[in-house]
């Protein structure tokens, strides 16, 4: 059964090692993955599960102790997604940065498992792959890492546009009302035109909390580099 779950972005730039001089611009997004990540070990979870985007090759389990790098950032940095024999596949990017997040908590409290989550997974399919993840465990916690449209400024990644506030603004009000049913009413379509990577993660999260009515709260939301980022706790 899911007992909490934390909501985090998962642009590398979360850590300062990769943003250099530009790190001081999401210390705001670092404290409040922070106090997320608090509410996940209050929880007294079991088993903490971390769900994140990934392309074709890094898709599925990561089990732990799986290794991932900074490397392709440029920057000599090496993680581990909790500790274990882990696997010999490298952590996708954004199971990269949950792993920084969850050393920089000197995370102990539950053993961990990562998810690679491809981003145009059918949100049927997300639902049940959240459904099975809740049902692994007396009390499981979820770790969603991902992040809201690249398209809110003419300098994002993916340029302007003009439906990415409107969607960024549902997503946000969903994730800080912990409410399922709105989370997988988000368009898919939608979603990948608008390079909104947080989507099928999201919708996982949906699926492990259906039935489990936890109260939410929105601990940041804004869109540096035209990119919608949220924190968000379940408990």
């Amino acid at each position: 059964m899911l007992v909490a779950a934390a909501v985090c972005p998962c642009p590398p730039l979360l850590v300062p090692a990769v943003a250099a001089g530009a790190a001081p611009e999401l210390d705001d997004a670092r404290t409040a993955c922070s106090d997320a990540l608090a509410v996940l070990a209050a929880s007294r979870p079991d088993r903490l599960v971390v769900v994140g985007p990934a392309d074709e090759g890094a898709r599925g389990v990561h089990p732990a102790g799986s290794a991932g790098s900074f490397a392709g950032f440029g920057v000599d940095l090496a993680v581990r997604l909790g500790s274990g024999p882990g696997g010999e596949r490298p952590l996708p990017a954004s199971l990269a940065v949950a792993a920084w997040l969850l050393e920089r908590h000197d995370w102990a409290d539950a053993p961990i498992e990562g998810l690679g989550v491809g981003e145009t997974l059918e949100s049927a399919r997300c639902a049940e792959t959240g459904r099975q993840i809740a049902g692994a465990a007396d009390r499981v916690a979820l770790l969603v890492m991902g992040d809201g449209s690249a398209c809110r400024t003419v300098k994002a990644p993916g340029y302007l546009d003009e439906r990415a506030g409107a969607f960024d603004a549902e997503a946000a009000r969903a994730l800080g009302a912990a409410d399922p049913a709105a989370l997988l009413a988000l368009d898919a379509e939608l979603a990948y035109e608008l390079k909104a990577a947080g989507r099928a993660c999201w919708q996982v999260l949906a699926g492990a909390a259906e039935g489990a009515g936890l109260d939410g709260r929105l601990l940041y939301e804004d869109a540096p580099y035209g990119v919608g980022y949220f924190v968000a706790a379940w408990s």
